[in-house]
């Protein structure tokens, strides 16, 4: 190098491996660099280039030294028995050294034996000297013969202790491979609480006069602290993903300089927003519904979770590529709840659209909205079990109208492609309907989870209509490792009568960022595209709102796109999650509202999921009977959906022959019909009726065995 390099790596021991089409990982010991290449041909020609240069920096180090023979044994007996397989060896190359000698000088006899031969001229002369010849060959043939012998012994002895040497040094290298990959996790750990300790001062410094020079000033010092880190500091380059927008929060001074000045910015914001009301406690959500006493006294845990090992290879290797609803799964990988109680766990933190119902302002009301689309997700960080899969036909109600106001009935209307429908009717202010149906690929080493479907949420009072959709989620760790689970995408929710706007983003988790895991950004923008809220905060702990006062255009990103800097209120808390229940991580890491929804209850609908035997054995912890009564349930369905094709077959063929016109109607759901949506223009299922009547008069003869 004519000039200073920032670092080196030694090609001889790197690994290097390439993420996706461009990037390019370069990683020995706890040093890891990341490269970018403009195309995906150019990151090929830089690694064929890496990798021959790795292959000659292993052959110059082979050349210059070789240090197998300087480790000595860990111990005294493996040190004696080095030294007596030693000798060994060096005892059988003695007697191939003697053989050789001995074959060299016999065969040299015979030579000379032969060429006297070749000059006999008397056939009696002729005769002796066959019979010397003979003499001298039958030597060498001795000779060789026992050369031979001593060259097998060496080579079975080789063999054997060979064999040893090799298992003995694949465990060697397996430890340093883990050794070194442990260690490079370690610094990678390292350096994020490194970045995390030198960001955390730059989050509440603020500068009154010039907060968005304060924003460049930042970013300076964290380029000067970069470029002071050690050799051991992971490099970045070409980050993506970065937010559209810088947030900045202006100080108590300037809040009171823009609210009685005209400078109110973006939102035309009044000095007495709800924003600026104190009175929500940091620890806890509206709890207007909570100081309700309910009526009855709900369970609190269930049977903790047995420990019993399976072996998931065995099972998974088979499944690659196929629809998730269509693997025959054991319960081992479920949790006691079905996808209709997961559906209705959406509704933990409805207090959430309890007070959205109350105001005033639609912009306010889409930030309480947009927190509840970000609830939905806490519940997730730590369930990484499967809910059941429903039946068709079966069914889930959550009746809370005593203690919170609502009612919630689930039925599943599809199972191929698997799709439940959801409504939810409220006494104070709301109604929200949605049908789900769930896409899932295993992809070997994640399994992808794609809800499709709009969710409906009805404010009757100010009669706003919002509709968004669901995130992806990824549950990673497939085969290999603690399983964890990332959600990640956008969400756009919208106001159908005023038009407004949020537009909510989940940052994937990845090494390379800067920012805080499971982070959420969005934006609450008004019909014209003027933004007036800034949310921040995780999926998994909370979510933040802050008024904009004021909006910029700022310098370019990484990229070269223009951000833009909004100037803030400081930021009020929308929702924080509850803590999970003691001893949560026995009981499936279940927050208090899914400890509750299994629980047996009087009066359900006979499809109810509570009653659904294989779900109650595994709950009670006897998993081998849940496994044959999941089987036998599922085979019921099968035989139930033969009848059903046949049935349909029989009525086309009638139809053919008699050519009446009656066409044979399908499997049509209990509780919900179809219905052309008049917003989205899809056709989905909503709610018909019926359902809280035929509870009243528990009559449910028209309901099908399903269990």
């Amino acid at each position: 190098m004519a000039h200073t390099c920032r670092g080196t790596i030694n090609l001889a021991t790197a690994h290097i491996d390439t993420e996706d089409a461009c990037n390019i990982v370069l990683s020995s010991g706890g040093r890891t660099y990341h490269l970018k290449a403009s195309t995906e041909v150019e990151r090929q020609r830089w690694v064929t280039a890496l990798e021959l240069a790795k292959a000659k920096a292993i052959r110059m180090m082979n050349d210059q030294s070789d240090d197998s023979g300087d480790e000595e044994p860990t111990s005294q007996s493996d040190r004696s028995e080095l030294q007596g397989t030693l000798k060994i060896l060096v005892s059988k190359l003695d007697d191939l050294s003697t053989c050789n000698d001995l074959i060299a000088k016999h065969g040299a006899a015979l030579q000379r034996s032969l060429s006297e031969l070749e000059g006999l001229k008397v056939p009696v002369e002729g005769g002796e000297k066959i019979k010397a010849v003979n003499e001298r060959a039958t030597l060498f043939r001795i000779t060789s013969n026992a050369m031979i012998n001593a060259c097998r012994d060496f080579l079975d002895l080789a063999e054997t202790h060979s064999r040893r040497w090799q298992r003995a040094l694949q465990y060697e290298r397996e430890q340093r491979t883990h050794l070194e990959e442990t260690i490079e996790q370690l610094a990678k750990q390292h350096n994020s609480l490194e970045r995390a300790w030198r960001e955390a001062p730059t989050l509440v410094s603020t500068t009154p006069s010039a907060p968005t020079a304060n924003k460049g000033g930042s970013e300076r010092l964290h380029k000067e602290e970069a470029s002071d880190e050690d050799g051991d500091t992971e490099y970045f380059d070409a980050m993506e993903d970065s937010p559209a927008f810088i947030t900045v929060t202006a100080t108590e001074n300037t809040q009171q300089r823009r609210s009685q000045s005209n400078l109110s910015g973006a939102s035309g914001g009044q000095p007495n927003d709800w924003n600026q009301d104190n009175n929500m406690s940091p620890g806890h959500n509206d709890v207007s519904g909570k100081e309700l006493q309910p009526c009855r006294q709900r369970r609190t845990r269930v049977p903790d979770k047995p420990n019993y090992s399976l072996n998931l290879w065995s099972i998974m290797k088979n499944c690659i590529g196929k629809e998730l609803s269509k693997i025959p799964m054991p319960v081992n990988f479920n949790e006691p709840l079905s996808m209709l109680q997961r559906l209705s766990e959406d509704l933990e933190y409805h207090e959430l659209l309890d007070k959205a119902a109350r105001c005033d302002s639609s912009l306010e009301q889409m930030c309480l909205v947009a927190a509840f689309s970000v609830s939905s997700y806490s519940t997730t960080i730590h369930r990484t079990a499967k809910p059941f899969n429903p039946l068709l036909g079966e069914t889930y109600e959550l009746d809370r109208r005593e203690e919170f106001g609502y009612r919630s009935l689930c039925e599943q209307v599809s199972h191929h492609p698997p799709a439940a429908a959801h409504h939810v009717i409220s006494q104070r202010g709301w109604t929200l309907w949605q049908e789900i149906t769930i896409a899932s690929k295993f992809r070997g080493k994640y399994l992808s989870i794609m809800p499709l479907g709009a969710i409906h949420l009805h404010f009757h009072s100010s009669g706003n209509h919002y509709v968004w959709r669901k995130v992806t989620s990824t549950v990673h760790n497939i085969i290999v490792g603690k399983l964890w689970i990332d959600q990640s995408g956008d969400i756009e929710i919208v106001n159908q009568r005023t038009k407004e706007t949020c537009q909510l983003k989940f940052s994937p988790y990845s090494y390379f960022s800067r920012d805080v895991p499971r982070k959420v950004a969005g934006v609450v923008a008004d019909s014209g595209g003027q933004a007036h809220y800034v949310l921040s905060g995780t999926w998994d702990d909370k979510i933040e709102s802050a008024k904009i006062l004021q909006s910029s255009r700022g310098g370019s990103g990484s990229e070269g796109k223009q951000k833009t800097v909004y100037q803030t209120l400081s930021p009020k808390l929308l929702w924080k999650k509850y803590p999970l229940p003691d001893n949560a991580e026995n009981m499936y890491f279940f927050s208090a509202l899914a400890l509750t929804l299994n629980e047996q209850e009087d009066a359900v609908g006979v499809t109810d999921s509570r009653l659904r035997p294989d779900q109650r054995l595994m709950e009670d912890g006897r998993w081998d009977e849940a496994n044959s009564e999941k089987q036998r349930l599922e085979e019921k369905q099968r035989a139930v959906r033969r009848r059903r094709e046949a049935d349909a077959s029989d009525a086309l063929d009638e139809e053919c022959e008699y050519d009446s016109g009656k066409e044979y109607e399908g499997y049509q759901p209990l509780w919900f019909h179809q219905r052309r949506d008049s917003v989205t223009g899809e056709t989905n299922f909503v709610y018909k009726g019926g359902y809280w009547e035929a509870k009243e008069r528990q009559d449910w003869s028209m309901c099908s065995n399903i269990f």
